[in-house]
């Protein structure tokens, strides 16, 4: 059953006083007796309604074990029907849809993976045509289609990038003449370089279409026999945009069409003859497969981006480099290589010259966010072993905080979550408390998709604290947030 199923529960049982009760304290376990008692469910029905095991409600029912997940709130809510506003919750989508929509139709432009496609120019053209067309006429339904899309993993993905070392192939034949010149190109640059701000400040996708638009009139620029020094920087311009457009389809859920428009950013970078940045792509996909739980698949990418870019790249894009192989290692629990790793990401920061000395798309990694990223992959430690971990990770994450501001969007809006999951972590109840509210209210500045997931697994360690006020408060602000 999906989020926009009617349930099962009739008004009727969701008008008695019991049941409403329940529901406000997040009771589950007396939500499911009730369910069964005037609801006349079986705990089997009841665990396949809400993606449940019957083990798993059975526990709850006992009392042995509490629902603390917001995702899990989620599933028994559109599971059973209960309408979000008994719950805290915005209105689930079913409550204004009265029949359920089968067979999504594909999404326009399906294609074959990219690994099919040639490594060359003229090939990469056509695949930003292909991409950019199909996703600006994307309807609902085909987003929802690509939401469920699952990121390649694995060796299909690794070997379908091995072409990032090989040469560009030649073009054979020309296009249709263009006139585009080198002030045009300078103007365009300078579009790239304000969208790729307007990620890093703001997360989501409520810009990406505006991106597609600037990406898809690259690509007819490229369509055309420009001027050897236009096209590439065309090509370096479209990587950038690319770019730009994954990160921000991964940041809203869009996995597997952000994958696309990363091999796209790679396969531009590399018409283009801009090795770092293939290597800043590279490191993309590599941080979509931590996320992702793949942490095999990310330090093999990471090694694929040292080797190609080992002669060219600078010690700021090295460092960014080292401190994606140091997530790997401690995703993978090897502490003493995320240790070595980090000193050579912090070694490397520290023979860093001036913003001029390297592109301006690296400026970012600076000693705040060393210190972030670091923070935060220490706090992965902590959730193992937090009396090991978790102060360390709360003093890195304050080195972070105290350098960048609100004004850091995003970044600031993790940082604080991640200071706060410390906090409880610590065992430090009244203070993450604290921290949980304040990182509501950056959450609140972005529209960052993942800042909402990060937010979603703070909200468990609130549970179960109902006797402190502050933790309650705090608990009801994290669910107002991912509830509207």
């Amino acid at each position: 059953m999906d989020a926009t199923t009617p349930g099962l529960l009739t008004p009727d049982v969701l008008d008695r006083a019991d049941v409403r009760a329940a529901l406000i304290e997040h009771d589950f376990a007396a939500v499911f007796a009730l369910t069964k008692k005037w609801g006349g469910l079986s705990q089997n029905r009841i665990a396949s309604a809400c993606q449940l095991t019957p083990g798993k409600v059975s526990t709850i029912v006992s009392g042995a074990q509490r629902v603390t997940s917001f995702e899990v709130v989620c599933r028994i809510a559109d599971g059973l029907g209960i309408p979000g506003g008994l719950l805290g919750l915005a209105p689930r989508p079913w409550e204004n849809t009265t029949s359920q929509q089968h067979n999504l139709p594909d999404a326009p432009g399906d294609r074959p993976d990219t690994d099919e496609i040639p490594w060359r120019p003229d090939a990469t053209v056509d695949l930003a045509t292909d991409l950019t067309r199909s996703d600006l006429v994307m309807d609902r339904r085909a987003l929802t289609r690509a939401l469920a899309g699952a990121a390649v993993t694995g060796a299909a993905l690794l070997d379908s990038l091995e072409g990032w070392l090989v040469p560009a192939a030649t073009v054979p034949g020309q296009r249709r003449p263009g006139r585009l010149g080198m002030r045009e190109v300078e103007e365009l640059e300078t579009t790239a370089r304000a969208f790729r701000q307007w990620d890093h400040q703001y997360g989501g996708g409520l810009r990406r279409k505006a991106v597609l638009g600037q990406l898809a009139e690259v690509s007819g620029a490229l369509d055309e026999h420009q001027a050897p020094a236009v096209t590439d920087r065309l090509y370096c311009v479209m990587a950038q945009l690319a770019g730009t457009v994954a990160t921000m389809a991964w940041d809203s859920g869009l996995h597997r069409r952000a994958q696309d428009y990363y091999r796209l950013a790679l396969r531009a970078a590399h018409a283009g003859g801009d090795v770092v940045f293939g290597a800043n792509v590279l490191a993309g996909i590599a941080r979509q497969m931590l996320y992702r739980d793949r942490a095999d698949d990310a330090l093999q990418l990471i090694h694929l981006a040292q080797e190609g870019a080992r002669d060219v790249i600078g010690p700021r894009a090295r460092a960014m480099l080292h401190t994606r192989e140091a997530w790997a290692y401690a995703a993978q629990g090897r502490i003493a290589g995320f240790h070595r790793a980090t000193a050579k990401a912090a070694e490397d920061l520290a023979a860093a010259g001036t913003d001029d000395d390297e592109p301006y798309w690296i400026a970012y990694f600076d000693e705040a966010e060393l210190a972030g990223v670091t923070g935060g992959r220490l706090l992965d430690l902590a959730r193992a072993d937090p009396r090991r971990h978790a102060l360390q990770a709360a003093a890195e994450i304050r080195t972070a905080l105290a350098s960048r501001g609100a004004e850091a969007g995003r970044s600031h809006a993790l940082d604080r979550i991640g200071l706060a999951e410390c906090q409880f972590l610590a065992g430090d109840i009244q203070s993450a408390a604290a921290e949980t509210t304040l990182a509501v209210q950056a959450a609140r500045g972005t529209q960052s998709g993942r800042v909402r997931t990060q937010l979603g697994q703070l909200y468990p360690y609130t549970v179960g604290h109902s006797a402190s006020r502050p933790v309650r408060e705090a608990r009801d602000s994290i669910r107002d947030l991912l509830s509207s």
